[in-house]
């Protein structure tokens, strides 16, 4: 989609105090402290729904290799109390249904855009104010913009000396590893 707005063009109907990119864990939990606070706000998330890494990641046999306790907000007791794992180390189904619960719990969604990308953005000195475009048309101008967008949100080939397509058997790469005299395999 063309854009025909310039960013100085941005409409002031647009304004909010904060722009958050990513609706993961930590841009939900952003958005909850941005309206607890009293701030207006908006995020951007280029998925079709809450969840970040967990939302994409949907291939088998993904799950966390941390506690999944560790995934739960604490920032409500009630919260809490309203979840139960069913294990220790939960599959990504349920670890994105516990992101679509506190979404639907808070009414998060009402203030994200899915399926969504910044395209444009442009600090305003005069106005104070950074001018947003997106790639549906969407203009926003606010006072800040957080990046939520996490450490997992692009792929990132392992650094290896060579293209590691190359190595890959059945699916998973598979590399030398010298100081072990055995063959490994990487998690991509």
């Amino acid at each position: 989609m063309a854009v025909t707005q310039s960013l100085d063009e941005v409409s002031a109907s647009s304004d909010v105090d904060v722009v958050v990119v990513g609706a993961g864990f930590a841009g939900m939990y952003m958005l909850y402290r941005l309206r607890q606070a009293g701030f207006s706000a908006q995020v951007i998330e280029a998925a079709g729904d809450v969840g970040g890494t967990w939302y994409w990641n949907r291939y088998p046999g993904a799950r966390c290799d941390i506690p999944t306790t560790d995934y739960t907000f604490s920032f409500d007791p009630e919260l809490e109390r309203a979840w139960t794992w069913s294990e220790k180390y939960a599959t990504q189904p349920e670890i994105l249904r516990y992101a679509q619960f506190v979404a639907d719990r808070y009414d998060l969604r009402r203030d994200i855009r899915f399926n969504t990308r910044v395209t444009a953005a442009h600090w305003d000195a005069r106005a104070n104010r950074w001018r947003l475009i997106t790639d549906s048309g969407l203009q926003l101008s606010c006072h800040f913009y957080v990046m939520a967008s996490g450490c997992l949100s692009q792929p990132k080939a392992p650094e290896i000396g060579r293209d590691w397509r190359d190595l890959t058997k059945n699916g998973h790469p598979a590399v030398e590893c010298p100081f072990l005299l055995t063959r490994c395999g990487l998690e991509l």
